[in-house]
This record gives structure tokens, C-alpha cells and sequence, in this order.
């Protein structure tokens, strides 16, 4: 091609291109109104995007409420099981009216491939729990994980670290510090309404008899239908058995869950929160048999009582009725609360006279939802701590760790909350870890 044809060619393109452009300025330039946040809805820039981990039972019912939440965009979810996360992308699909969001069968994969994800939903088995937090959080990304936020204490501490290292918001899943039944009898507790509560009890729901063996082998299905590694992580190698993962069988093996921890996730960091634990260095651990509610002693003086529900949860007892209650009494009468009620059960009718003003006020102080999604949400834009923050989660977690501990040995301990370790008992401390199983590792 010659000199001048390049030159004619170079002067083409450049009228072209700028007549072009001359047009695109004359016609009118649409701009959807969502991509403005207008008319409702949130401007792109402002939308927290989301991946979720584990989708089966509780993922699945906190996927379908979370996707209710404005400003939230779904992008991603990940599960062993091709037939979950093939579900969780059709819930996800039609709620979003696209076909956008992506499976992954590993988390890991996920986590590395997707620098868009803001945040994760993790509701995965228990043993996955703390691993998949700390990786999430090393990765860049916020977590809201369902209790219990971990099998050990050393695992506790892990998660408390990331957050710390990472600049993380985290949010574990003991939703009743949300919910307004359990925030009123909290408050009624930490603001002096009862006097100086002198006893307070959580709903522990002790599961006796966690199994310590392991089922027969049975044949692997294809690695696309389940990578039995990965559903297994961080916990000892067992032959696959498909009772465990069909109907949630692996809840009652020792390998892949805990015993006070299961139900006191919620109700011990419930009872915490209605006591002032700035002054605690130590809890006491008073075993009494296998059958026996825990009686433990604060070193601020106060009971804090594990009771130990019998028969079924929703069995009347004296403390409360229903599941997950807690309880604070002190000299001007008692509160409690739990799942289900129409208002807290009080020891007088004159207490529940300030109901409204007692979650107004806590509402102002905190500038708090009573919706723990939305505390999530909230906090991940502002990177203020949640309501169940990491260290809300360490210290209820140990506590009933401890108490499963104890439970173990079966004899009384003594726990140096601060220090996290058992007081002169090195039996105990060697039980505040298990081995991560390679490469599934923190």
C-alpha cells in the first residue's frame, strides 16, 4: 500500500469515527434509571455483591433471606453438592431475573476467582465453618457465618485474628441478639431494670451420646456429583457414607460437629450479653454427672446456669418455654425469653411497662436493626463491628467449648477467660485444638 493510500485510509477513518460521534451526541443517550439508583433501587457502585458457601438446609433459608435485602446483588454460590448449588443458582436466577450467577463446587475457587465478591454467606457443616471464614477473610472478602463459628477454641481464635489482620467484618449467626424478645430481656439485664443479676441460664440442649466411630464405606459418587474431599476439609479422613451427608447424618459424629456448642452458640452469647464481662477474668466449671444441668460461677459473681433441656425443646420447664431461651434474675424480679413468644415471660406484669421504650432507647444507643441481616449488611458499609462480632463469638464459643470439655474429662475446670486456657489442668489445654487435615489448612 502507498504513502497516499495509508493517508486517505488515516483520513477516512478519522471523519467516520467523528461523524459517528457527531451522531451519538445528537441522539438522546438512555440510561436505565436502576443504573442511576433511581425509582428504588440501588446505583451498582453501592451494592454489596455477594457469594454464598454452602447452600443445603440453613444456607438455603438464609439465601432466600438474604436475597430479600435491598442493595444486595448475588453473583456467585459454591457447594460440594452439584445438586445445591445447581438449586442455589435457580433461586438466585429467578430472583434476580438473570442467568448471572456462577457455580462452584469448591470454595476455593470461588475465593480466588472472584475479586468482585464483596461478601460471603458461609453455611457449610460445622467443620468447615472457622477454615472457610479465615480463608474468605484472607481473600478480601466480609463473612456472615452460622454458628457454631467453630469446633475448637484454638479455631475461635483464628477467625478473631483474620478479622483483626484483614480489616474484616464479621458476623456470626446468633440471630436472637437481633431479634426484640431477646434484645428487651438483654437490655432489661445489662441496664440495672432487675438490680444486679446475681443468676443467669441458657438453654443448652446437650446432646448425649456423640458418636466417636465412623460408618462403613460405600461406593464415592462422581467427583461432579460430590468431591467427597472437599466436602470432608479440615476434619479427619473417613470413607465416604452417604448418611452423612443425606439429611444433616454428619450432626452426630464427634469428627464433623460439637455437643454444648450446637445450641449454646446462640443462648450463651444471649446470656453474655445481658452481663457486664469487661471486669471477668475466669469462669468456673462445676460437673455433677453426666445427666446434670452445669452450675458455672463467673468472677464477677455471678451463676451463669447451663440447663439442660430434657425430652423435647418445646417441652415447658421453669425457666422458660420453647427453644434457645435465656434468662437474667436479679433482685427486682427476672426476665426471659425464647423462641416463639409473644412477648418475654417477666416476673411481673409492671416490667414489660417500658417494652417499647427499652428497644427505642437500645436502637438509639447502638444504631442497631433488630434484623441481623441487616446489622450485617449495615456494618459492612460502615466497617463498624457487628453485633456478633468476632469476639462476642470467642468468648461464648470457648465458654461452651469448655463446658463440652468438661463434660469429657468429667470433672470441674477453671477457665481463664482472658487467656483462653484451662487453669492448671494440661490434660484440658491439649483439648483446645484438633489437627487440620492437609491441605485443608489455616
Amino acid at each position: 500500500m502507498s504513502n497516499n493510500q495509508i493517508t486517505s485510509l488515516t483520513r477516512r477513518r478519522f471523519l467516520t469515527r467523528g461523524a459517528v460521534a457527531a451522531s451519538a451526541l445528537a441522539l438522546p443517550y438512555y440510561i436505565p434509571a436502576s443504573a442511576l439508583g433511581r425509582d428504588g433501587t440501588v446505583a451498582p457502585s453501592e451494592r454489596i455483591v455477594m457469594g454464598g458457601i454452602g447452600l443445603g438446609g440453613r444456607g438455603s433459608y438464609d439465601l432466600s433471606c438474604m436475597l430479600g435485602e435491598r442493595g444486595v446483588q448475588w453473583v456467585a454460590v459454591c457447594d460440594a453438592l452439584k445438586g445445591r448449588r445447581e438449586a442455589a443458582k435457580q433461586m438466585v436466577d429467578r430472583k434476580q431475573d438473570n442467568k448471572d450467577c456462577v457455580p462452584y463446587a469448591d470454595m476455593r475457587e470461588l475465593l480466588t476467582e472472584r475479586a468482585d465478591v464483596d461478601a460471603v454467606l458461609i453455611a457449610t457443616g460445622d467443620r468447615w465453618h472457622a477454615l472457610a471464614s479465615i480463608l474468605a477473610m484472607r481473600a478480601g472478602k466480609d463473612v456472615y457465618c452460622e454458628k457454631p463459628a467453630c469446633l475448637t477454641m484454638a479455631e475461635a481464635q483464628l477467625v478473631v485474628e483474620a478479622a483483626r489482620q484483614y480489616g474484616r467484618v464479621y458476623q456470626t449467626g446468633a440471630q436472637r441478639l437481633s431479634e426484640p424478645h431477646h434484645v428487651f430481656a438483654i437490655e432489661m439485664a445489662r441496664t440495672g431494670r432487675l438490680g444486679q443479676i446475681h443468676t443467669a441460664y441458657a438453654d443448652i440442649r446437650w446432646r448425649d451420646g456423640m458418636r466417636r466411630d465412623w460408618l462403613p464405606e460405600e461406593p464415592e459418587p462422581a467427583k461432579d456429583e460430590l468431591d467427597w474431599d472437599v466436602w470432608l476439609g479440615p476434619c479427619p479422613w473417613r470413607p465416604y457414607n452417604s448418611a452423612y451427608v443425606n439429611g444433616g447424618g454428619w450432626y452426630h459424629y464427634h469428627d464433623f460437629a460439637t455437643d454444648v456448642a450446637m445450641w449454646g452458640a446462640h443462648t450463651v452469647a444471649q446470656a453474655l450479653a445481658g452481663l457486664d464481662m469487661t471486669n471477668v477474668s475466669f469462669i468456673e466449671f462445676e460437673y455433677e454427672g453426666p445427666d446434670a444441668t452445669m452450675v458455672t460461677h463467673l468472677s464477677n459473681g455471678v451463676r451463669l446456669v447451663l440447663f439442660r433441656t430434657t425430652g423435647s425443646v418445646w417441652d415447658p420447664c421453669k425457666f422458660w418455654h420453647g427453644a434457645c431461651g435465656e434468662r437474667f434474675d436479679g433482685p427486682e424480679g427476672w426476665v426471659a425469653a425464647a423462641d416463639d413468644y409473644s412477648g418475654p415471660d417477666v416476673s411481673s406484669p409492671v416490667l414489660l411497662r417500658d417494652y417499647d421504650k427499652v428497644l427505642s432507647d437500645y436502637k438509639s444507643r447502638t444504631q442497631r436493626p433488630l434484623n441481623h441481616l441487616r446489622d450485617f449488611f449495615d456494618c459492612v458499609r460502615s466497617r463498624r463491628p457487628t453485633v456478633a462480632n468476632p469476639e462476642v463469638m470467642c468468648r461464648s464459643m470457648n465458654i461452651c467449648l469448655a463446658a463440652d470439655i468438661c463434660e469429657q474429662l468429667k470433672r470441674s475446670l477453671k477457665f481463664d477467660l482472658r487467656k483462653a486456657e484451662f487453669v492448671g489442668d494440661s490434660e484440658a489445654n491439649r483439648m483446645r485444638s484438633r489437627a487440620m487435615r492437609p491441605p485443608f489448612v489455616a
